[in-house]
């Protein structure tokens, strides 16, 4: 989708995590060790230890973390000195009794230590000291010990609050506890750390909920009224749920209701499911905006942000913006309020629109999700596996032509992943260019499209907000060299490594069938041996089959996606 035809735009803001988290670094590796002796020492030189290639790395890292460390407590020193004090006072954290002061940006404690003989140093004192900055935490609380059956009231225990912490690519909460039974006391310093909280104008505070029973397992309720839930009331966050009855109703659902009062919308749920929402509050968007989606026009943003617990099979969506697929981890970038600007695509055909999504797939991927819904009895990873397998057995190829415009000067091109010149080149007018074949399957994809059965991506060189798409043909091979293809996208190597496949950084793609095959019930095909190298079936129906982000969508002719 895209702000003029030559440019995809950024329409949807998601709550995620950093892109850094999704890149990974090789260690590097040290060779052996070796010690040189020499005979004897000369006078006129102290005698050396010899320090081999790995010691020295260790003893670098050694002396970078020293300075590192030296760096941060200097500018922490520098920051508690310069720092307007707030409040301070006496609590007990983790059975100690220590000095707490609050800062402008951070709360810090040190350990009162008993004095000594000699006296203890101002130094001694700042090296025990530690803090937390106040943009990590989420919620405060008053902690009382209450009876059983007591619901309000109860002995005042002190103050509790809850921080958001990263462990490696997750985000969990964890809580301080500061200890003191001075009503007084504690009152004071609660209502300081709730003006604090309330100052985080970027952090919501009421959210619409779709819920998603059916999703995977049938898991998504569960996870969101045992996992999610809680983390929300904990944060203060209000929520409007909507357990959805059947397909399309939160699309209906998001036509209809006044969104002004959110400040967000979240979905529990598959790819499915999160395409779904996303396309009704795009939709609204341009029914608000006024635009006319049957005929050709500039979309608008999404009017509010976009949040995905993941509860699905694969959860691409979620996955690619978040860096993992972690349902706690994604309430958590959604109560600290973290932004991440994402592309999405329109599909239209003969201007009129279609649907928005992030990733499609047409040929083998449109065929392999048709059948699996035609068996949705079966356990939802039988069904995968068994849609993948007779998929293989009968698989077509789809003649077709494919015109896109490239992406200008793009930053992938250096990083391309093949240098396998395009087959079938028609033309170059204007830029736009055009080849026609064969093809086995076809991806265009605005997002990385991580999961875990592609650990890599199935688009390695997208980004997430860089106003460009993956086009990847994979033109007719054998089925030996098309399976091989697909493992490659399970391991670290190079899935586009291949003659047969060609990969494109374009703004926009025009895909046209040129043949009249179609989708075939598969029980048609059950007796049927088919090579791949031959030509396509004819088939009486005209409809062509897209998976878009998990979504069946049938076409009759050409699509557009931008």
């Amino acid at each position: 989708m895209s702000e003029t035809s030559r440019r995809s735009a950024t329409v949807l803001n998601a709550w995620s995590g950093t892109l850094e988290d999704l890149q990974q670094q090789a260690q590097p590796v040290s060779p052996d060790s070796t010690v040189n002796t020499g005979k004897k020492k000369k006078k006129t030189k102290p005698p050396q230890r010899s320090v081999s290639v790995p010691q020295l790395f260790a003893l670098e890292n050694v002396a970078d973390s020293e300075a590192e460390e030296r760096r941060t407590r200097e500018k922490f020193h520098t920051e508690r000195d310069t720092e307007e004090s707030i409040l301070r006072g006496i609590f007990k954290i983790e059975k100690k009794s220590c000095d707490v002061e609050l800062r402008a940006s951070r709360l810090v404690w040190t350990p009162i230590q008993p004095e000594t003989p000699t006296g203890t140093s101002k130094a001694g004192m700042l090296l025990n000291e530690e803090y937390v900055e106040l943009k990590e935490i989420f919620a405060v609380k008053l902690k009382r010990r209450r009876s059983v059956g007591q619901q309000k009231g109860g002995t005042l225990l002190g103050i509790t609050l809850f921080q958001c912490v990263k462990k490696g690519k997750k985000l969990k909460d964890h809580a301080i506890h500061l200890s003191n039974m001075s009503e007084d006391h504690c009152e004071v310093w609660f209502r300081h750390f709730k003006d604090i909280l309330n100052g985080f104008r970027d952090r919501p505070k009421f959210l619409k909920v779709f819920v998603n029973p059916n999703s995977h397992r049938k898991e998504a309720n569960q996870i969101y009224s045992e996992q999610i839930a809680p983390l929300f009331k904990l944060a203060g966050i209000n929520t409007a749920i909507t357990i959805t009855e059947y397909k399309g109703h939160a699309l209906s659902a998001l036509k209809e209701c006044d969104l002004k009062e959110f400040d967000g919308v979240i979905c529990v749920g598959g790819d499915g499911f999160a395409n779904e929402v996303a396309n009704g509050l795009l939709l609204r968007a341009q029914m608000d905006a006024g635009r006319d989606t049957d005929s050709i026009f500039t979309p608008v943003r999404a009017p509010l942000p976009f949040g995905i617990i993941p509860a699905g099979s694969t959860d691409i969506v979620a996955y690619s913006v978040q860096g993992i697929r972690h349902p706690v981890t994604a309430a958590m970038h959604i109560i600290m309020g973290h932004y991440q600007s994402v592309d999405v695509c329109t599909f239209s055909s003969h201007s009129r629109l279609l649907r928005f999504g992030f990733s499609a797939m047409f040929g083998f991927g449109g065929r392999t999700l048709a059948l699996a819904e035609k068996h949705r009895w079966m356990p939802s990873s039988q069904r995968r596996e068994f849609a993948v397998i007779k998929t293989l057995a009968n698989l077509k190829p789809e003649e077709c032509e494919l015109i896109f415009l490239p992406l200008k000067n793009p930053k992938q091109e250096a990083q391309k992943t093949t240098s396998v010149q395009p087959q079938g080149l028609l033309c170059q007018g204007d830029q736009w260019q055009s080849i026609q074949g064969l093809f086995l399957n076809i991806s265009i994809m605005s997002i990385p499209c991580l999961c875990s059965m592609a650990p890599r991506g199935l688009a390695p060189n997208t980004r997430l907000d860089n106003g460009s798409m993956s086009l990847i043909a994979v033109r007719n091979t054998s089925r030996a060299d098309f399976i091989k293809h697909l493992k490659r996208y399970g391991s670290l190597k190079n899935q586009f490594s291949f003659p047969f496949v060609e990969i494109y950084t374009v703004q926009e793609v025009k895909l046209k069938p040129l043949s009249t095959s179609g989708w075939a019930d598969d029980s048609s095909e059950e007796n049927v041996k088919f090579d791949s190298k031959h030509t396509p079936t004819i088939s009486s129906e005209k409809n062509y089959l897209w998976n878009i982000d998990g979504d069946l969508m049938e076409a009759s002719s050409e699509v557009n996606i931008r």
